[in-house]
């Protein structure tokens, strides 16, 4: 099975100068964490006489560079640029500045902006006289120039008893700026989404089982596309493949019965339950320990396993939504999908045609996308990133208006 690939727009490189301003990014660092962004910090040598990098590694939780000379093997300079989806320097000196506007490539952060194509925001920090040097105003006007993003400074007290332009704005503002170039949304910000996907496997035997033919692709893509709206997100896995996903909590499991359980424990704590997962509809009466004989495998009893999405919709909040997925081979899929949606009691249902093996494993995916108020949407030929963020926009809208 080929990786999944994922659209980008969570990973941020964050480059700090060496200027006092330093120690405020620690608090942006964290306001974006807060947003769903994944940060990889690269300060200038100097700036860690202001901040360490064993505060920058605490908070960011991953490694810290600042040489070019440094973990050789990953190509840092490169590989740092080709990965990000923003580069945010906070704060920039007019050094930095000055080093950026030239073309300079003299440190880690310096070679990362020359190689980076991710749009770059710069947010400058120094004294009034330093930014109003006739040096700095032309090297500003050139980086805009070039198409790099330099946000105004603040008004306000500096180092000392020094007082003007040049303050370091306050991290709201940051990140609202952040928001706008990055053209990130954040509608679903501290909502918890519960998320299943995959397919059971029940166990007939030691080596045989009965399961279906869900690879987990759409519901890793509805998590992936969740948490990067801003959600907090529980991924229940079942039997896939995909590897786990930076900043999302997964847990894997195998039957039906295991992923009831835990939806069960996790769905009362949860804003929305997407129930992506395709869920063995039965299982085998009795489990042998040893492997059945080709011989003795004649037939095999089986009971009804737990119809975990109605379950939940039973015991739910007024202010919790549920969306659930049907996977038919019925030509008549709005009046089929209907009838399912009405039965499970759920917000939305999302019903496709999976004929002759169609949807699983594809990047590809139709089918329409109906709502217990009525509503109807067909949804042809489109990837499965972009149907998880049409399933999104309903979903906010719904929590909008379940909670006010």
């Amino acid at each position: 099975m080929s990786q999944i690939t994922f659209p980008r727009g969570r990973e941020i490189v964050l480059g700090v100068g060496a200027g006092i301003a330093a120690y405020k990014s620690c608090d942006v660092l964290r306001r974006l964490q807060d947003h769903g962004f994944l940060i990889t910090v690269v300060p200038t040598p100097s700036s860690l006489n202001f901040v360490g990098k064993a505060t920058w590694e605490a908070l960011s939780g991953r490694r810290v560079n600042t040489d070019v000379w440094e973990d050789i093997p990953t190509v840092p300079h490169v590989s740092l640029g080709v990965k990000a989806d923003l580069l945010l320097i906070a704060p920039a000196t007019a050094d930095l500045i000055s080093r950026i506007a030239a073309g300079r490539a003299d440190d880690l952060l310096t070679n990362t902006v020359l190689t980076t194509t991710a749009p770059i925001l710069l947010i400058p920090a120094m004294h009034p006289q330093m930014w109003l040097n006739p040096a700095t105003v032309a090297n500003v006007e050139t980086l805009r120039s070039r198409g790099i993003f330099v946000m105004e400074p603040a008004i306000g007290r500096l180092t000392g008893s020094d007082s003007g332009i040049g303050r370091f704005p306050e991290s709201s503002e940051i990140i609202e700026k952040v928001l706008e170039v990055s053209q990130s949304k954040c509608d679903l910000l501290g909502k918890r989404f519960l998320i299943t996907a995959g397919g059971t496997r029940e166990a007939i035997d030691p080596v045989r089982y009965i399961g279906n033919r869900s690879t987990g692709k759409q519901g890793y893509a509805l998590a992936f596309a969740a948490v990067k709206r801003g959600a907090i997100v529980d991924l229940i896995a079942a039997n896939s493949a995909f590897p786990d996903i930076e900043g999302i909590t997964t847990t894997h499991v195998e039957s039906a019965d295991e992923m009831n359980l835990l939806v069960q424990e996790k769905f009362p704590n949860s804003d929305a339950l997407l129930m992506c997962a395709a869920v063995a509809d039965a299982k085998p009466v009795l489990y042998s320990t040893d492997k059945i004989k080709k011989a003795k495998l004649s037939e095999i009893a089986l009971q009804t396993n737990p119809d975990i999405l109605s379950t939940a919709a039973k015991h739910r909040s007024e202010s919790q939504v549920l969306l659930g997925f049907a996977a038919e081979t019925n030509s008549d899929l709005v009046n089929y999908g209907k009838s399912k949606l009405n039965a499970k009691g759920v917000d939305f249902l999302y019903v496709n045609n999976v004929h002759n093996g169609a949807i699983f494993g594809s990047d590809l995916t139709s089918g329409y996308l109906l709502s217990n108020e009525g509503d109807v949407s067909q949804i042809s030929e489109v990837s499965k990133d972009t149907l998880s963020n049409i399933l999104l926009d309903k979903v906010s809208e719904r929590l909008r208006y379940a909670n006010v």
